[in-house]
């Protein structure tokens, strides 16, 4: 999916920007179910957009993020499950999955193991839907809340990799716990809250200082460490990359849980 994005970014030009995230995404190779479900959300003042295949949905996700998307597990020769591991590796935007009758559990059990919010069996109400969808932002809005009471919940998503705050916990795309010095969790941490920000040496020091175990030591001996356990190639560098003049930038997109 990443791959797409980087050739959907060129068409973002054609398409309006717009810093509100409220919008929703249908994704269904059906055009008369996506036409159904755009009115009907449209008619309670929902923003939509619509989409029929992972080519189509790659360009809005790059343009502008959605505050949920509405997934149909059946794309013609796209798999629904594929896409949904792709937006789950590195966002945590709302999903509810759309699946067909009864004989279609497994996918469905398997779409709520990868990260989908909530789903609907085939046919559905459009009533019971426009509700779900609603329950689903609410218990999405309940937990940001959460994260600003408590800052030391919560955590953050890249590429398959999980960082929970609560244990100071770095989790790789198989559930393998990886373990970090306090230096190195504290220089993650700075990377992810300004993900593809190029970062100078001297911010990375003063954002993790305050451990003593990297005060009297070079950034770049830090760097090279977490490297070490994000990297698959050392010599070629695709998570933290180095900022000629600058310093360093996590390329990754980020997102939040």
């Amino acid at each position: 999916m990443k791959g797409q994005f980087d050739v959907a970014a060129r068409k973002c030009d054609d398409q309006p920007r717009t810093e509100n995230i409220g919008h929703i995404i249908v994704v269904d190779d059906d055009p008369e179910m996506r036409q159904m479900l755009t009115r009907y959300l449209e008619d309670y003042f929902v923003s939509v957009k619509a989409a029929s295949s992972r080519a189509e949905l790659t360009p809005h996700l790059e343009c502008s993020e959605p505050g949920l998307i509405i997934l149909d597990l059946r794309l013609g020769q796209d798999d629904g499950l594929d896409i949904l591991r792709d937006i789950r590796s590195d966002s945590d935007i709302p999903v509810i999955i759309i699946t067909g009758h009864h004989p279609d559990e497994i996918d469905r059990i398997v779409g709520l193991e990868l990260g989908a919010d909530d789903y609907l069996l085939k046919p559905f109400s459009l009533r019971e839907l426009l509700a779900r969808i609603r329950a689903v932002l609410r218990r999405q809005e309940m937990g940001q809340a959460a994260r600003i009471r408590h800052p030391e919940r919560g955590g953050y998503r890249f590429h398959g990799w999980r960082l929970e705050r609560r244990g100071r916990r770095l989790v790789d795309a198989n559930e393998k716990s990886v373990a970090l010095s306090k230096g190195e969790y504290a220089l993650l941490l700075a990377f992810l809250e300004s993900p593809q920000r190029p970062l100078s040496r001297e911010y990375l020091l003063r954002a993790t200082r305050v451990h003593e175990d990297i005060f009297d030591r070079s950034i770049d001996v830090q760097i090279l460490r977490l490297r070490r356990k994000l990297e698959v190639d050392l010599d070629a560098p695709r998570v933290i990359q180095t900022e000629r003049g600058v310093g360093y930038v996590f390329a990754l997109p980020v997102g939040r849980f």
